[in-house]
């Protein structure tokens, strides 16, 4: 079969959100919807109106604000047993969304059917045959899935194959194979899809449009929906990070650069690729999820180098340890910054900085031999860069002194008689900011937080802009655990301006200590990256 273009139909704003802990309001939805149609998919189906207030909310909203390029799609079921399509009240909101698609789920395991429906095998082919009609003759265009497609056709092919008859002779236009379990090989998606494949052709239609919409169960997600594409498959179903219920969907992500970069299908335009990252990254900020670092393609460590030999040798030629131009899918390379660093690390990651070295620099040894100190004691810069920045710039005397925390106290009262359990924490701090000191006190639901309110406090009528900065992790580390309660203390800090991230560490053998640490250095980050981003 030759390559040609695959349509992305994204599912992120409905199967998606069955992730635990995922939640989109309705507001959430209309911007992610915005943001893969400016990205270019074909499809994104926003959910099943009728099934909960948001969604027939979202497809309201979805009617006063035109999509340039992609389909919106709204899902829902085949009508019950025992009821014609037309009279049926489920369909009622699916036609009132106005969309001109419609996504049609069907049983495909007669299991399911038996047990699931308890209904007959011939009235479940008639629940497919009546509802697709029916909303074919409401001028509607229909895509069909085929729920539990492969596990269904393994059990009972013959009934399988019923059932996507009846959806081809009822005027279905797509037919999406859903390894809906997850737990399919590719090898067998291969086959199967194949079989759908000639089935179709046989039935008279010449260019057969098959769907794939796989779960990441046994960890194949993406490597089944590429088996299905290369036996015919022309449309993938997934979600942006792989969202999706128990283990997640295919996650568009990873299969969108591997069609387009390594097989040479076309999912999006060539042009739009580059916004892949960002995409992954601004859907993660929306549904308030942390992203993947390690994840393919878009991940921030994807084209991350640590160690010195392989930052050399991808200085030299990219290819040395880069599959793809990170560029291409709109990442970039990283160098990493750790106690297996050399001198050409250190190089190339202040160059990320605007800062130009050369290894004969005083600096960039007496940089390595800071780090590597440093980390011997605790320190992690390979997940705290800002801290390294700032770091670079104090051996370059380019080290901003916004202010300095001269001390800091902090204390915790009880009151059993408090639903809570009665902890309350407050803090005191002094800073000095232009020659000035102050001193200010807050209170807050936990020591860190306490330290963190009083600090903005003493510096906000200086540096208005740090009211824009706020947390988005908090992570701490116990070093040497073999010493208990006196045991050294790590602190990853990451902040957020709602722009951009960075993160920041504090070592101690107080934990209050190398949060100060790390929150101190965290705000100063931000406001000397203000003050860069405003002479630009």
């Amino acid at each position: 079969m030759e390559n040609q273009n695959i349509l992305i139909y994204d599912t992120t704003l409905r199967d998606g959100t069955q992730r635990e802990g995922l939640s989109l309001s309705v507001e959430d939805k209309v911007r992610i919807a915005d943001r893969l149609d400016r990205m270019g998919v074909a499809f994104i189906e926003g959910g099943w109106a009728g099934a909960n207030p948001k969604d027939g909310e979202f497809f309201r909203r979805m009617q006063e604000y035109r999509l340039s390029s992609a389909e919106l799609v709204v899902f829902c079921s085949t009508r019950r047993a025992g009821i014609s399509a037309k009279d049926d009240p489920m369909l009622v909101p699916i036609l009132a969304a106005e969309t001109k698609w419609i996504t049609i789920f069907g049983k495909s395991w007669d299991l399911h059917v038996i047990e699931g429906l308890r209904t007959t095998l011939e009235e479940n082919l008639e629940m497919i045959r009546d509802t697709i009609a029916y909303l074919k003759s409401c001028d509607r265009r229909l895509i069909y899935d085929a729920e539990h497609w492969f596990d269904g056709y393994k059990h009972n092919p013959n009934y399988a194959i019923q059932t996507l008859k009846a959806a081809f002779k009822a005027g279905a236009e797509w037919f999406v194979l859903c390894d809906t379990n997850g737990g399919t090989m590719p090898d067998e998606v291969a086959q199967i899809t194949e079989v759908v494949y000639d089935s179709l052709r046989q039935w008279g239609s010449n260019s057969p449009q098959i769907g794939i919409h796989t779960h990441n169960d046994a960890g194949l997600a993406v490597a089944n929906a590429i088996a299905s594409v290369q036996y015919g498959a022309t449309m993938v179903q997934g979600t942006i990070n792989g969202y999706g219920e128990r283990c997640g969907n295919a996650n568009l992500c990873t299969v969108i650069p591997n069609l387009q970069l390594k097989m040479g299908y076309e999912c999006i335009a060539p042009a739009k690729l580059s916004q892949l990252t960002e995409v992954s990254r601004q859907v993660s900020e929306i549904v308030n999820l942390a992203p993947d670092d390690h994840a393919p393609f878009v991940g921030a460590s994807a084209f991350a180098h640590k160690g010195g030999i392989h930052v050399s040798a991808v200085q030299r030629n990219p290819l040395t340890y880069e599959h793809i131009t990170p560029e291409s899918i709109g990442n970039h390379r990283r160098i990493v910054i750790s106690e297996q660093a050399g001198l050409s690390n250190v190089i190339s990651k202040v160059e990320t900085f605007g800062i130009c070295l050369r290894k004969e620099d005083p600096a960039c040894r007496q940089i390595l031999q800071k780090t590597k100190e440093l980390e011997q004691i605790g320190y992690q810069f390979e997940s705290a860069e800002a801290s390294f920045e700032l770091l670079v710039r104090e051996a370059l005397g380019d080290r901003p002194k916004f202010f300095t925390i001269s001390s800091f106290h902090v204390y915790c009262t009880t009151d059993a008689t408090h639903i809570d359990g009665g902890v309350n924490s407050q803090a005191t701090v002094k800073v000095m900011v232009k020659d000035e000191e102050h001193l200010t006190a807050a209170e807050g639901n936990g020591p860190v937080a306490a330290l963190d309110v009083a600090l903005r406090k003493a510096l906000i009528s200086f540096y208005p802009e740090i009211a824009n900065f706020y947390l988005t992790d908090y992570k701490v580390r116990i070093l040497n655990s073999d010493s208990g309660t006196q045991a050294t203390t790590r602190v990853l800090i990451e902040f957020s301006n709602g722009k951009r991230r960075w993160s920041t560490a504090g070592v101690s053998n107080n934990i209050i200590d190398a949060s100060c640490k790390a929150l101190g250095e965290g705000i100063e980050y931000g406001l000397l990256s203000a003050v860069r981003y405003t002479k630009v």
